[in-house]
């Protein structure tokens, strides 16, 4: 079975109910689905950034709802660590002087290092990893 996986792009297409991506994730079973901790590094650095600009007590609101909404999405998924074996595998990656952001190259390393199938439509960046699978389901 292999595991999706959601780059950042994707999570927020997903929570912004983009209709093609809530549809394909409706269609795999939930076990199969996951994000990356850099994903959720992103969200909560863009929340808690949100939070230190918020100018007035609406947007204040709204960033906070923002970053508990992005608590409570990465509650309800599985969560890949960015352990011993992706940080090997990004290693190897940065040796080959791969032109991918770093965020990017960490999450193509976690992907790589559990063997799933990144779901992206940054197809430019993510199809220079070697070997990484990748799926646009924003695409009909």
């Amino acid at each position: 079975m292999k595991l999706y996986v959601l780059d950042t792009d994707r999570v927020t297409l997903f929570q912004r109910a983009h209709p093609l991506v809530v549809q394909h994730i409706a269609a795999v079973e939930a076990e199969t689905l996951a994000v990356t901790v850099v994903t959720a590094e992103e969200q909560l650095r863009g929340w808690l950034s949100a939070i230190r600009r918020a100018s007035s007590a609406s947007r204040l609101v709204w960033a906070y709802a923002g970053l508990h909404a992005a608590m409570a999405y990465f509650n309800s998924i599985y969560v890949l660590d960015f352990d011993q074996t992706a940080y090997t595998c990004y290693e190897e990656l940065r040796h080959k002087k791969i032109r991918v952001g770093t965020q990017d190259l960490r999450i193509a390393a976690i992907v790589l290092s559990v063997d799933g199938i990144l779901v992206t439509r940054n197809q430019h960046d993510f199809a220079q990893v070697p070997g990484l699978v990748l799926q646009d389901w924003t695409i009909p």
